[in-house]
């Protein structure tokens, strides 16, 4: 009598797959008899019409010689006003290792993680492990809120 050792390749990896939850991967693990459906293709803005913001902050958020880190959205985002009325903002993934960079004090940007130090004014790093700055993305002020493209 045939003994069961236990689940195949298959049934692990579609398993793996499940739990992590990667796109598509559900749709190798069907049989060869049948197609998957394609993906919806992602929606875009009407044309003519402004991209969404990345992220969007009440300029009133944003302490003046300070800044603020915004989560929840496609990425983290470092929203700083060096002076007042002017922002910039900053990719605030850290360049070294990934980590998400802390809110500036002191003018300074600082990774939890490894101690990288960036200017909160220009992104620029000060002191590393990080051997580059921190991404500068656009930013403007509309009707007193702080959008990031």
């Amino acid at each position: 009598m045939p003994t069961t050792t236990g689940p195949n390749r298959r049934t692990v990896l579609c398993g793996l797959a499940a739990a992590l939850a990667v796109p598509g991967a559900l749709a190798a693990c069907s049989s060869s008899a049948g197609s998957a459906a394609p993906a919806p293709a992602p929606a875009s803005p009407a044309p003519g019409a402004a991209p969404a913001p990345l992220a969007t902050v009440p300029l009133a958020d944003v302490p003046v010689g300070g800044g603020t880190v915004l989560r929840g959205g496609e990425r983290p985002v470092v929203v700083v006003q060096p002076a007042a009325g002017t922002v910039r903002a900053f990719d605030a993934t850290c360049p070294h290792q990934g980590a998400t960079v802390a809110a500036p004090e002191g003018g300074v940007i600082t990774c939890p993680a490894h101690q990288s130090r960036f200017e909160a004014a220009t992104g620029a790093v000060h002191e590393g492990p990080a051997e580059r700055g921190l991404t500068e993305l656009p930013a403007r002020v509309v009707d007193g809120t702080v959008q990031v493209s």
